[in-house]
């Protein structure tokens, strides 16, 4: 478990979803800003996507929520504290993608799932309430996933909304990009972010199946949560993709 970090800001976005956000510098000087964000489930159990270190406080209001059931991956390179979360949580399921899996491994993490290698219709027990959607066409094989109760939207890289001025809240640091200043879904930045490189046919399949998804708001790894009209930032952020 980690030390406490005193910029971390813990915020109940509704009564079953709590973010765990932090200042972060992508290659040590672009303020992406981190956060890990934890859902619970009608039957009282705790989904948490890991991305931010295993605090005492982070664990306090975990154990809050309830028992931790599921710690997930967001995708290939959000994995830093998986390991940290497995130790303190030895019982539950620790999913991930396929790129992820020997990684893991060797950190002596036990693997449960795994999005791009199980089979597509695998269920890992929290489907009745969050559905998922891997994008194997992206650089970083990112997973969306839909939190149906509360129409929310949890990613990692597949959506920014930058600058993430909650992430910075309580430092003194500006949240803005050198030069870019802001990162967005409507921006023309993003907008080739989600498309140059990567393989056009599946992103244009996954795009759209979770845009077919019925949800309000995103909490993303980097930025500011978009509290309503996710959906429209959704399309806007992968025009290219949409005729």
């Amino acid at each position: 478990m980690s030390a406490n970090i005193p910029e971390l800001v813990i915020r109940e976005v509704t009564a079953n979803i709590t973010t765990f956000s932090k200042p972060f510098k992508r290659f040590g000087f672009l303020p992406w800003g981190g956060r890990s964000t934890a859902i619970r489930l009608d039957n009282g159990s705790v989904w948490v996507l890991a991305s931010t270190p295993l605090t005492i406080d982070t664990k306090t209001a975990l154990d809050a929520l309830g028992p931790v059931k599921w710690i997930m991956a967001g995708d290939a390179l959000h994995y830093m504290f998986i390991a940290e979360f497995a130790k303190a949580y030895p019982d539950a399921k620790v999913i991930v993608v396929k790129d992820l899996v020997e990684k893991l491994k060797a950190q002596g993490v036990r693997v449960d799932g795994a999005y791009g290698s199980d089979p597509e219709d695998t269920k890992y027990g929290f489907e009745d309430e969050i559905q998922a959607r891997y994008f194997s066409g992206f650089a970083n094989k990112d997973v969306a996933w839909v939190h149906q109760p509360s129409k929310t939207l949890v990613v990692a890289d597949l959506v920014f909304n930058l600058p993430g001025t909650e992430q910075y809240s309580k430092t003194t640091a500006s949240p803005k990009i050198p030069l870019l200043g802001s990162f967005k879904p409507s921006g023309s930045i993003h907008k080739n972010f989600v498309y140059a490189g990567q393989d056009k046919a599946l992103m244009k399949k996954d795009a759209h199946a979770v845009a077919d998804w019925d949800f309000d708001r995103i909490i993303m790894c980097h930025g500011d949560v978009i509290e309503t009209g996710g959906k429209d930032q959704w399309k806007e952020a992968y025009a290219k993709y949409f005729p």
